[in-house]
């Protein structure tokens, strides 16, 4: 069994490679990472448009990122087992995509990606939340096609569009006020994220970071938490700095709310989708 992570455009030519490289026998099973957001509750999981129209062409938020979120809170409820069925939990994935998602007893109550990745946090060249009346603007004034525009907000924003450049965090150690202007606003979007979710969830058990950037920068969850102490988010300094790719919890012991640095393992949630799927056919 290979796990593999692919997107639902990528699923037939997946499918066919591993039909040649594995031969005809061997069970193929999709695991999306749409799959974990299909329960959303509808007020999360809809935009505001005639539903007619969003019915006719699937338009809602679909969410994605879902594997690694589960993989997070998978982790956490062997960590904290008496936390009557997971509690109230706030993860956050950064990779050069970010999203976040807020999840109640193991439920995800919203998420920050929608109907594609493009929607929420400032990402590597994502912009993230965007006004859309900018996109008819692009259009009209600067004559751009829809094609160019796509280009632009999924390849040529966030921290390389606001930095100039570069698309991950090696723009920390730039002087330059753009690049600083790019970490800020990276931070803030986070930050923003977490108070409304811990106004959907009422209050939060754990805040859990993983993926690439979260896992492996103490600054930026510094940055993201800098100011929340008031609710209870107060970080360890000493275990923020040490806790590079390992799992570590980093709240200093008085806070209220549990910070984790979680590494993400989506091969082992795909591998037991997978085995489970098998074992049931």
């Amino acid at each position: 069994m290979y796990p593999v992570r692919v997107g639902h455009g990528c699923v037939d030519r997946c499918r066919v490679y591993s039909r040649r490289l594995l031969g005809e026998q061997v069970t193929q099973v999709a695991v999306f990472d749409t799959e974990f957001y299909q329960s959303l509750p509808e007020v999360a999981a809809s935009y505001a448009l005639p539903r007619e129209l969003c019915q006719r062409h699937g338009i809602r938020r679909y969410g994605f990122h879902g594997i690694a979120h589960r993989a997070m809170w998978h982790r956490w409820r062997e960590i904290r087992p008496e936390i009557k069925d997971g509690g109230r939990v706030i993860s956050v994935q950064f990779g050069s995509g970010c999203s976040i998602t807020a999840i109640d007893s193991g439920v995800p109550a919203d998420t920050s990606m929608g109907f594609s990745p493009l929607e929420g946090l400032v990402m590597a060249t994502r912009s993230g939340d965007l006004d859309p009346a900018v996109i008819t603007f692009l259009q009209s004034e600067a004559e751009l096609s829809a094609e160019e525009i796509e280009r632009i907000l999924n390849k040529q924003r966030g921290l390389l569009g606001l930095s100039g450049d570069s698309s991950d965090m090696r723009v920390l150690d730039s002087v330059s006020p753009e690049a600083h202007l790019a970490v800020d606003l990276y931070c803030y979007r986070v930050r923003k994220y977490i108070g409304a979710y811990l106004a959907v969830l009422g209050g939060v058990d754990a805040i859990l970071f993983g993926g690439g950037v979260s896992e492996n920068s103490s600054r930026v969850r510094a940055r993201i938490l800098q100011g929340m102490e008031w609710l209870g988010m107060e970080l360890d300094q000493v275990h923020n700095d040490n806790s590079a790719g390992k799992e570590m919890y980093i709240s200093a012991a008085e806070g209220q709310s549990e910070v984790w640095v979680i590494p993400v393992d989506e091969a082992g949630v795909m591998a037991r989708e997978a085995l489970e799927t098998v074992s049931n056919v």
